[in-house]
């Protein structure tokens, strides 16, 4: 009598179809992850800009354009930057439009606004299942 090694052919069907049960449920999980990761790495990215934006701010010598908050025509591995603003009025924003990012979140925009009396607020263009807490989505 010959012994016999190894899975059946029904056996070895019956693991590829469990893995390609799991991966139905893994992969749309994964992306959003991956697309939520992309947009606080934004927020993080543009919030680092805030110090240098106050600094101008509170000297008043300079109003904040891109060249003096961040270099010029500025793009990170995450964000085209952006900033206007006038110290004149205290009021002004610092906006990432965001680059190299899954396709439900590439170009959507994070914008920081600064008004008057000093305080900031967050708010972004992607949905609000990607936007961290402190900054909502639409």
């Amino acid at each position: 009598m010959n012994n016999q090694k190894g899975f059946t052919l029904i056996e070895l069907l019956i693991v590829v179809a469990i893995i390609g049960i799991l991966a139905t449920f893994a992969l749309p999980a994964y992306s959003k992850y991956q697309a939520r990761a992309k947009v606080t790495a934004g927020v993080e990215e543009v919030s680092a800009l805030k110090v240098a934006y106050e600094d101008i701010m509170n000297t008043g010598t300079t109003n904040p354009v891109i060249g003096t908050v961040s270099p010029a025509g500025a793009t990170t591995s995450n964000c085209t930057l952006g900033v206007t603003g006038t110290v004149a009025s205290g009021a002004g924003t610092i906006t990432c439009t965001l680059i190299n990012a899954p396709s439900i979140i590439q170009g959507k925009v994070i914008t920081l606004t600064r008004i008057q009396t000093g305080s900031w607020s967050c708010a972004t263009t992607a949905l609000k299942d990607y936007a961290p807490t402190g900054c909502p989505g639409v």
